[in-house]
């Protein structure tokens, strides 16, 4: 029986639980087995025979299993209407274990085609499940070591949702700017094309206001030359004028002779 998405962290063989879907078990508590089918009948293989432990032995096993399903939960999944479980193991790593790791980690990347560099959702799962398998194997061998690496990798990841978040913020915040530019830009279009309008409108009144100046000019200028010619024929008549009344005037007061 081999589970969906597997994963680099080491589980036990899957267990049946119930074939009835609809009842929920608790995922921490120690499971009921159901009745192994013999081998070569059945998809699950019968498990190791194991070791009575010493009561102390017993308890810390106990106790690991249970900061280890604290730290990993128990995977679920439903096939042909039957529920199954599989718990992280406890089984103690070997040096060869790692070195699988290592060289299953490198499979994975290369074959799920992961970014060597940048941002690659691909990169980061894989590596976080081999961080989550390097968690187990420690817990194994110190519980109290395995529970602080559990609090770096959720300082990890919660500083990467932090991020996350930032960077979501700050894409819709820039597509908020870019559309209110949108916006601000065809607003101001239509008011460069009115104030485009008004200046015409202005520049046209202006042409009427200077037609009218000129024409104004022109007939004050015409008026004008009239009044200074007028006002020439009647200094000259009143020259003329005077000269008569002086003549005369002379002629009068001139002794005869």
């Amino acid at each position: 029986m081999i589970p969906p998405n597997a994963s680099l962290v080491k589980y036990d063989n899957p267990v049946l639980v119930s074939r009835n879907t609809d009842k929920k078990t608790p995922r921490a508590r120690a499971l009921k087995v159901s009745p192994t089918p013999p081998t070569g009948t059945g998809p699950v293989p019968n498990p190791p025979a194991k070791q009575k432990l010493a009561p102390v032995d017993a308890k810390a096993a106990q106790q690991t299993d249970e900061i280890l399903n604290s730290i990993l939960p128990p995977r679920e999944w439903t096939e042909n209407g039957q529920l199954w479980v599989q718990q992280v193991s406890s089984t103690p790593a070997t040096r060869l274990d790692v070195v699988n790791l290592q060289e299953e980690l490198d499979r994975r990347l290369q074959q799920r085609q992961a970014r060597e560099t940048g941002i690659c959702p691909v990169r980061r799962e894989l590596y976080s499940q081999c961080f989550d398998e390097l968690i187990r194997q420690v817990t194994i061998n110190c519980a109290e070591r395995g529970l602080l690496l559990l609090r770096v990798r959720d300082e990890i990841r919660m500083t990467i949702a932090a991020y996350q978040t930032l960077y979501e913020s700050s894409v819709a915040f820039g597509m908020r700017k870019a559309l209110q530019a949108e916006q601000g830009k065809a607003n101001m279009e239509k008011k460069i094309s009115e104030l485009e309008q008004e200046k015409r409108d202005l520049e046209k009144n202006v042409n009427e206001l200077k037609a009218k100046c000129e024409q104004i000019e022109k007939r004050a200028a015409e008026q004008r030359q009239v009044e200074e010619k007028k006002h020439t024929e009647e200094i000259q008549f009143l020259k003329r004028t005077n000269q008569q009344l002086k003549t005369q005037l002379e002629g009068i007061i001139a002794p005869k002779k």
